[in-house]
């Protein structure tokens, strides 16, 4: 068993994926579990409060997918910050623990973009309906990028 463990972990995950794992086993050691868990805790909880709050006024909400639009294969390869801060608009809904999905939402500079839709916790089934009404609406998955 810790043969066949051991061999996941070593070849079942990406680079990034690796990385992403040491940062959070770092932040979790016994120097650092005050400083960075505990205020993490904290504000995953106003997050949490934040979404409710918002679900009381709507069913969904819509929002990007990504701040920019996505790189140019390779581009961003070199700069692994820019990268992370493409993934702004979708941690909060990971850290709140509600759903979403990602929709095409058209094209800039021909470069497809997304819009997210959340929804509240275990609304997924609306979720689908939503985002199947707005694909067959605007027809956006099945056009092809202009480059």
């Amino acid at each position: 068993m810790w043969d066949a463990m051991e061999k996941t972990r070593q070849y079942g995950f990406g680079p990034e994926v690796k990385r992403r794992i040491m940062l959070g086993t770092y932040a979790l050691s016994a120097g650092y579990y005050e400083a960075y868990y505990l205020k993490a805790q904290k504000v995953r909880t106003l997050i949490t409060r934040e979404f409710a709050d918002a679900f009381t006024r709507c069913d969904v909400l819509v929002t990007p997918t990504s701040p920019t639009v996505p790189f140019r294969i390779g581009e961003k390869v070199d700069d692994p910050l820019q990268m992370y801060l493409s993934d702004v608009c979708t941690l909060p809904v990971n850290i709140a623990g509600i759903p979403g999905i990602s929709v095409p939402a058209g094209f800039v500079d021909g470069l497809p973009v997304g819009m997210q839709i959340l929804g509240k916790p275990f609304s997924e089934e609306m979720l689908l309906r939503v985002a199947f009404a707005y694909e067959q609406a605007t027809r956006w998955g099945q056009r092809q990028p202009e480059i």
